[in-house]
């Protein structure tokens, strides 16, 4: 496992700075591609239900069925999957809607408001929104980090979620900043650096679970990350697909991340 360590840390560490991109995307592009975000989104939540179904969680309620036996594992399993999901939620639920990473924006909305640059209550909304998103991404932080010193075959295609995820959220933190003050570079400066929070979450998990790693453990956390990716899927990227989408668009992008998911599975068994 040790020598997947630096991996690890490099995908967690690409996934979260794909905020970055959002806000080159805003600062450098006058409209948003509807149709690209909607298929990338999509392709994006395929992979990580796909992947937490039929993979992270089958071997999380592996190691803890051999740990604790058929009944204790699967209800074991079964609470982590669930634990994970309750985990987000709860951090969703005490981030206020204006600064909720879910409330997408979209590029042209950078322009839109030029009023209410010097607005003193949007400068602590901006601040606050890049807060909330650095608290949001510190469990998928965890997540990509975990599936990736398991299994690298697994995590460089969740760190690839986790980035196309983080690229409208990037957008999401850039605007409201910008409407704040003004400042196109302290935009960019606070939406990437509320990416940083991923391998933040990295380094959390190596240091405070990481030493007390056995099967037990990493069953639960591994059935928690499967939870945690079905939710950020259901609750975030598929609505946020459906929202930008023409034509279902966004279910083909899906059932396209999951045949992609699948394959590459099968390449490596």
């Amino acid at each position: 496992m040790d020598e997947n360590l630096l991996l690890a840390f490099g995908l967690t560490l690409m996934a979260g700075l794909a905020t970055g991109i959002g806000s080159v995307l805003a600062f450098f592009t006058k409209t948003t591609n509807t149709k690209f975000l909607s298929l990338a989104l999509g392709f994006s939540a395929g992979v990580m239900i796909y992947v937490s179904m039929i993979e992270i969680f089958v071997k999380a309620k592996d190691a803890l069925v051999s740990s604790l036996g058929e009944a204790g594992g699967n209800w074991a399993t079964v609470a982590g999957f669930f634990g994970g999901m309750l985990l987000i939620a709860l951090i969703d639920k005490f981030i206020p809607k204006q600064g909720n990473p879910h409330e997408l924006k979209k590029v042209e909305d950078m322009d839109s408001d030029k009023k209410a640059v010097q607005d003193s209550v949007l400068l602590k909304m901006g601040t606050f929104t890049a807060l909330a998103i650095a608290i949001h991404n510190f469990p998928e932080g965890i997540a990509t980090f975990t599936s990736a010193l398991q299994d690298p075959a697994l995590g460089v295609p969740i760190a690839i979620a986790i980035a196309i995820h983080n690229i409208p959220e990037g957008i999401a933190v850039s605007v409201p900043v910008y409407f704040a003050t003004g400042d196109r570079k302290k935009a960019f400066k606070l939406s990437f650096l509320s990416g940083l929070s991923e391998p933040i979450g990295a380094v959390a998990a190596y240091f405070l679970l990481m030493p007390f790693l056995n099967d037990i453990m990493f069953g639960v956390i591994f059935a928690g990350v499967a939870g945690i990716m079905v939710f950020i899927s259901l609750d975030e990227l598929l609505p946020a697909a459906k929202k930008f989408d023409e034509a279902h668009i966004s279910i083909y992008g899906l059932i396209a991340g999951m045949a992609v998911m699948a394959l590459s599975l099968l390449l490596v068994i």
